[in-house]
């Protein structure tokens, strides 16, 4: 009598980690011949925090959609203000002893007299002052935004540093702000209000985390300092503009309809 093995079928191999997970530099290099190269590099986590120019960063989309959003409402309230700059995606000298440029998600200067197309902004060949420092975190890289830049804005005594603290539970994303104001001996944690919210002095606004995206995913906000209501990013207001003149149409349609009426009637009067 014959046996048949039933054992369970070996488990496929975990798949190797994603060397260029962090994102990608190019490496020139010359050979003895006099040819050039460029290799392609993987970043690493340390890379990530010290980055140099040209380096490609993968970022998820979601994290591009908050800083974006905050970068263009930032711009938006410090129209007024000629010496005030907001910075994203860009390196930034604090000029700290032992410190290469970090690259802030979204950054505030103030007493800014001169505008360049910066890839480094030099904190102190600019003359400026730092007001504000947001970092929307990721995964991946979560460890820098909320241990070793904690060290450094603070030693670069920027008077705000907020933490969009971003994480994922049950395929959904979940936010929380971590609030830093500057203190001598370190930062202090700002105390959110009842609604979960921060007020920013230097750009006069409250920030927030709302949800509204597809599935129930949650995103940052911005509220105006009186009003308290919403500020959107581009899309929204696009939508709200098109809704408004929708309203607008009909309305005057309408209008023009009841004149025909009255001209009809009118008309039949004996």
């Amino acid at each position: 009598m014959s046996t048949v093995s039933r054992s369970r079928p070996p488990k496929p191999p975990k798949p190797e980690p994603d060397p260029y997970r962090y994102g990608w530099r190019y490496v020139h290099t010359e050979a003895p011949d006099g040819t050039e190269t460029f290799d392609q590099v993987p970043l690493t986590l340390e890379d990530v925090l010290f980055p140099e120019e040209g380096d490609f960063i993968v970022q998820t989309d979601w994290h591009a959609s908050d800083w974006v959003y905050l970068r263009d409402v930032f711009k938006s309230q410090l129209t007024g203000d000629s010496m005030a700059l907001v910075l994203s995606d860009c390196r930034v000298d604090w000029n700290l002893p032992g410190v290469r440029p970090l690259g802030p998600d979204v950054a505030v200067f103030l007493g800014v007299r001169r505008r360049r197309n910066w890839s480094t902004f030099n904190l102190a060949a600019e003359g400026a002052l730092p007001a504000l420092v947001v970092e929307v975190t990721s995964p991946d890289t979560r460890k820098n935004d909320v241990g070793p830049k904690v060290k450094y804005y603070h030693r670069a005594k920027v008077p705000v540093y907020l933490i969009a603290d971003a994480t994922e539970r049950d395929e959904k994303r979940h936010l929380k702000l971590i609030g830093y104001e500057y203190a001598p001996r370190g930062y202090k944690r700002i105390k959110p209000d009842a609604q979960g919210r921060i007020y920013l002095e230097a750009v006069r606004l409250w920030i927030g985390v709302t949800r509204d995206r597809p599935g129930g995913l949650e995103r940052l906000a911005c509220f105006d300092s009186e009003t308290g209501e919403e500020l959107g990013d581009y899309t929204t207001m696009r939508e709200a503009r098109r809704a408004e003149a929708a309203a607008r149409a009909r309305a005057e349609a309408r209008i023009r309809e009841l004149e025909a009426e009255l001209k009809r009637s009118r008309g039949h009067r004996p």
